[in-house]
């Protein structure tokens, strides 16, 4: 998510925006051709795939063979506007790990006054939980390791009086260190017992990864002078990790956390900011939090503080900290189960804010593919291709961490290009690709692989990559290696914007974009469902969604093993908020194929195949998933409540009149009956 209602566009190109190159191609399928329906079938045909080529890549009703037929059989929630947690009849929640739970005997209780010491929260859970996936143990159901991001904090809430700050304008260190060890990732042990899940306290695999914790930079960027700090002399280590958003995880069994909104943690108070903080927005007045004031302080240790602070002060980087915001906004890998192991910072998957990271379908023999979205107005989508194939030996390897070098230290990043024909290429980030300029290349424009990485976003203006409403989180359709990704919104879009995949202006409901490989640098996409308040007209509610479905702002998206797809809302300011919550849907896009449109969508005549699951309190958002092996315990996070949780039934609000210290919490689904949830 970006927690930012009006965060600023940093993308100074003039690419067209895919709401202009979305609207044409509606235009041409639906407008001109007389329907969604002939619109997917004269798209299907102009670009070459037949009913049988469906059927061959499993995007019909008929699930591949290893995937089960499953129908969702739960009854669609109605939308909710209360301080409780919605979920369907004969289904439970329950709130597992909320803010400040202990993870081991270093940290106290948590306290409702908000006085938990910096100790404690580096000893417990941290705050405004996000992305998160379950590792089982032994390939039990019962038993496992939980690794949730911790995006970013509310330090009204975090504090017993909010933030504060002395005549100076310099804030307390103890505050400082609350803030930064209640960032990053929280791993906690879980099990369940006598149908029951707890936290496991004082469990070896239990601990933290803040924004000061010590991480190795791998990839193009390792030991470069863009990396060089007075603590990292020689380029090889960072410190820390923050606004981990969404997340991901790899086929050889470790964890992967996202670095979002980072840039806003820093400030620059130089004359010229160099292009890629300029690019980035790297604030030059004042940072989010105020941490860099505590520098100097009597009680610092090893530049704790001053490391904020980008303004250049030495000799050369090795003398300040000029460099420490290009040692951010990288994917982040974490063995889960070795906690010796240092956490490391994959560059070579791009410099950015990246929103999550995820997997494309493995292929023995090909190489290993992951998906990104940048979270921000007008900014794109990337690929990374391995330069190693996939060798299916390494999915139970001895040393994760070296096979993920293996397969995401080298490689060539991407980005996307979207045509209004429904086709669109992957344009390589490489000093080799031309860019739009005359006669140039990405080489001469920027320097070699290291320059062009730690300029990914520039890199990919260069080149003509199609501007998007906000790329969120995705995920990959196991029956059919389909990639799907949300556009989560685009209050800034004009009418001279729009394109084929982003075709409203002031895109405040955001849709659901989905694309195929064709195997030759290109994809076919098609948006699968367009977000909408039910009473809103044809020329927005594109997708006929129902009061029983509606929906916007699309976040947080997720596959299960059995081929249902999750989708997560982090809405505001428009219908669909003022009927209800945030909330999280399901859908099979895999029944939803007819032999009139094979491509699979949303439109009127399958709306009760996409179903409201559960609906969260007031002020929240609804992100990250995780669900163990059989499918009977389903995790979901609870970010930013207002007046929420209550009690340990999640579904239970507060009396009326009553308040309570907000607590983002882990969420347990399961069903009354310990059957599988969802069908």
């Amino acid at each position: 998510m970006s927690e930012f209602d009006n965060e600023p566009s940093f993308n100074p190109s003039d690419n067209e925006p895919f709401a202009s190159i979305l609207e044409r191609n509606w235009s041409r399928r639906h407008v001109m051709q007389g329907g969604l329906a002939l619109a997917a079938a004269t798209l299907l045909g102009k670009l070459g795939i037949a009913r049988g080529d469906m059927q061959d890549n499993g995007a019909n009703a008929t699930p591949l063979d290893g995937m089960r037929d499953v129908q969702l059989r739960f009854d669609s929630v109605a939308g909710s506007k209360t301080d409780a947690v919605v979920v369907p009849k004969g289904y439970t929640a329950t709130i597992l790990a909320p803010w400040g739970t202990p993870l081991n005997d270093k940290a106290n209780p948590w306290k409702n006054d908000g006085s938990n010491s910096a100790q404690d929260q580096a000893n417990a859970v941290g705050m405004h939980h996000d992305g998160m996936h379950f590792f089982t143990i032994e390939g039990r159901s019962d038993d496992g390791l939980l690794l949730i991001n911790n995006e970013y904090v509310d330090q009204d809430a975090l504090h017993p009086d909010g933030p504060t700050r002395d005549a100076s304008g310099k804030r307390p260190p103890e505050e400082i260190r609350k803030e930064i060890n209640a960032h990053g990732v929280s791993a906690l042990r879980i099990t369940m017992r006598n149908g029951k899940w707890r936290v496991m306290s004082n469990d070896p695999l239990n601990r933290r990864y803040t924004s000061a914790t010590v991480m190795d930079i791998a990839g193009p960027m390792a030991g470069t002078d863009h990396v060089k700090t007075a603590f990292s002399r020689d380029g090889t280590q960072a410190r820390g990790t923050n606004n981990n958003c969404g997340n991901g995880y790899t086929p050889w069994g470790t964890y992967l956390t996202c670095e979002e909104n980072w840039p806003d943690i820093f400030i620059n108070r130089a004359e010229t900011l160099p292009a890629d903080q300029q690019r980035l927005g790297i604030p030059t007045q004042a940072s989010r939090y105020g941490w860099e004031t505590a520098a100097n302080d009597s009680s610092e240790r090893d530049d704790e503080f001053a490391r904020f602070d980008l303004t250049p002060r030495g000799n050369d980087a090795t003398e300040d900290y000029r460099n420490e915001a290009s040692t951010f906004g990288y994917i982040v890998e974490i063995d889960p189960f070795d906690v010796k192991r240092r956490a490391i910072k994959r560059t070579a998957l791009g410099r950015f804010r990246h929103e999550g990271c995820w997997p494309g379908k493995l292929e023995p023999g090909k190489p290993v593919v992951f998906y990104s979205g940048h979270d921000g107005r007008f900014e794109y989508i990337y690929k990374f291709v391995s330069e190693a194939n996939w060798d299916p030996a390494d999915a139970d390897p001895e040393d994760r961490l070296a096979v993920g070098a293996k397969y995401m230290d080298k490689g060539t990043l991407h980005v996307a290009r979207f045509n209004d024909d429904g086709t669109g290429q992957w344009l390589p980030l490489t000093p080799e690709t031309a860019t739009q300029q005359n006669d140039s290349t990405l080489g001469k424009e920027l320097g070699g692989l290291p320059e062009i990485i730690l300029n990914t976003a520039r890199a990919a203006d260069l080149v003509g990559a199609t501007p998007m409403d906000r790329p969120e989180w995705g995920n990959v359709d196991p029956a059919n290696g389909d990639v799907y990704m949300t556009l989560t919104n685009n209050d800034e879009r004009e009418v001279d914007q729009l394109n084929a995949a982003n075709p409203r202006p002031r895109n405040e409901n955001g849709q659901i974009i989905r694309w195929r490989e064709t195997g030759d640098g290109g994809f076919r996409w098609a948006i699968f469902v367009f977000g909408a308040s039910a009473k809103a007209p044809d020329t927005i509610n594109r997708s006929s969604l129902t009061q029983d479905n509606q929906f916007a702002s699309p976040d947080g998206l997720m596959f299960d093993p059995r081929g249902i797809l999750w989708i997560q809302t982090d809405n505001g300011g428009n219908a669909v908020a003022e009927a209800s919550n945030d909330q999280m849907l399901a859908v099979i896009p895999a029944l939803l194929a007819t032999d009139d449109v094979p491509l699979a969508t949303i439109d009127a005549r399958n709306q009760k195949k996409l179903k409201r699951f559960l609906v969260g309190p007031n002020d929240c958002e609804i992100t990250g998933f995780a669900m163990t092996p059989d499918h009977r315990s389903l995790f979901i996070n609870v970010q930013h409540p207002g007046n929420w949780p209550y009690a340990e039934d999640a579904t239970l609000a507060i009396p009326g009149g009553n308040t309570v210290r907000p607590r983002s919490s882990t969420v347990v689904i399961q069903r009354e009956d310990n059957g599988e949830i969802g069908v």
